[in-house]
């Protein structure tokens, strides 16, 4: 089963709660997104280390519910 952008969101924002979190749809078939997320989180991280903290939000979610997630991320 698909998960809703909406569920994205809140596990991201539990975890990084000033993120600012855009997704799109890229195929239209709720399944395959990008995100672009922003947070003063990120500020003294490197790319790596900021990809792995929005994949620890997702809670084991990502290759299962969540099939596909393209992810952009940058400071605040």
């Amino acid at each position: 089963m698909p998960m809703p952008v909406e569920e994205i969101k809140k596990l991201i924002k539990e975890a990084i709660p000033d993120a600012i979190i855009e997704i799109k749809d890229l195929m239209g078939d709720n399944n395959h997104y990008s995100a672009k997320i922003t947070s003063k989180t990120f500020n003294n991280m490197n790319k790596i280390e900021q990809h792995k903290l929005v994949y620890k939000s997702l809670k084991g979610k990502m290759g299962g519910e969540l099939h596909a997630l393209s992810i952009t991320t940058e400071g605040a």
